[in-house]
């Protein structure tokens, strides 16, 4: 076989290996560019890749090896059992965020309401938003996002989806109407601290989406203090925050009156959710 022959199956995996890459993520991405499932490869690890394929495929072992996140180069990712599409306009939807949706849905029935609403401040790809509105199809679920561009990208996969919800464009608690009530708030909001050094590690993913600048928590402080004013009485506000957050989390949410604090942790068993309830208005 001449040297210039394009690669086995096993050899361009073993190739993106010696680039650093984890197995399973370059069987994913030569799965996805062959259109084949991962059970195809392995038993095909001797079929040699037509050299089209072995050169895109190279192409894209070098933007992953560089950082690029491996949902990017597919244009899509799992969350929460459902398959979404997100580009460089979102930010790619981690495990971790499944804890709020999994608390969502633990709090939804607890409190009685026919048609609870529910509010996803900041919903990029619209994964929390979907997952909610998915699970639980008696929600009147809004969703809301800076960047037209971001809700262009959620808006398609809720079609896609066949999952009805309402959208609003603008800053956080500003892209609703005033008298807009809510009876669950859910945000994974940007809350990296401005000088984090794991900042330029995500340097491929919309950079309002992973901090506030600061001490990471401005956004935060500002959908904790807005809350009330958009909270049904007895109404919930549950947040995503960086691990070592919890207790300035727990301390605005303390301030802004709200009470029942508690807190979820992560699969890595780190606290990673805070959230609280208010009595609403007098």
């Amino acid at each position: 076989m001449s040297p210039d022959a394009p690669p086995t199956v096993a050899q361009a995996l073993d190739q993106a290996r010696r680039l650093g890459l984890d197995r399973l993520d370059a069987q994913w991405l030569l799965g996805h560019l062959l259109q084949r499932p991962r059970t195809w490869l392995i038993a095909h690890d001797d079929d040699r890749l037509a050299a089209p394929a072995a050169q895109a495929f190279a192409a894209d072992c070098a933007r992953l090896a560089a950082g690029e996140p491996l949902a990017y180069l597919v244009g899509e990712r799992e969350f929460h059992g459902l398959t979404l599409k997100v580009n460089p306009d979102v930010l790619v939807p981690r495990p971790d965020t499944e804890t709020l949706v999994d608390w969502a849905l633990d709090l939804l029935p607890t409190l009685d309401l026919d048609r609870p609403r529910v509010l996803d401040l900041g919903t990029g790809s619209g994964a929390i938003a979907l997952a909610v509105a998915h699970r639980c199809p008696g929600a009147a679920v809004t969703a809301t996002d800076l960047s037209r561009a971001a809700l262009t990208v959620a808006q398609a996969n809720a079609a896609r989806l066949s999952l009805a919800l309402e959208w609003a464009e603008g800053t956080w608690w500003q892209a609703l109407a005033p008298d807009a009530q809510f009876d669950l708030v859910l945000s994974n909001p940007p809350y990296i601290a401005g000088d984090d050094p794991h900042l330029p590690a995500l340097r491929h993913e919309p950079l309002l989406a992973l901090t506030p600048g600061g001490d990471g928590l401005g956004a935060l402080r500002e959908i904790i203090h807005g809350a009330p004013a958009h909270l049904a009485a007895g109404g919930w506000l549950l947040l995503e925050h960086g691990w070592d957050q919890q207790p300035a989390v727990s301390a605005e949410l303390q301030r802004a009156g709200f009470g029942q604090l508690a807190t979820r942790r992560d699969i890595e068993g780190r606290p990673r959710c805070t959230g609280g309830q208010h009595p609403g208005l007098a």
